[in-house]
């Protein structure tokens, strides 16, 4: 009976991937998990300088000029 032989080998295949496929899914769950209590925005601590310490609002040509030459 080749053809069992066959079904059986596929079956294997099959729970083979599964098996990885949850494993994959759960690791990334887990993943997900650790990083979403991550606080990226924390105040910092120690000699921190603000980087915009002026009052010096600039006009809207001037940012506009900046965009273009940052590109950002």
């Amino acid at each position: 009976m080749p053809w069992l032989k066959l079904l059986l080998h596929a079956l294997k295949v099959f729970i083979l991937f599964l098996c990885c496929t949850l494993l994959f899914y759960f690791a990334l769950l887990w993943v997900n998990q650790e990083y979403e209590s991550y606080h990226r925005y924390e105040k910092p601590k120690g000699a921190a300088v603000k980087v915009s310490a002026g009052d010096h609002k600039p006009a809207w040509a001037e940012r506009l000029l900046l965009f273009y030459m940052d590109g950002e």
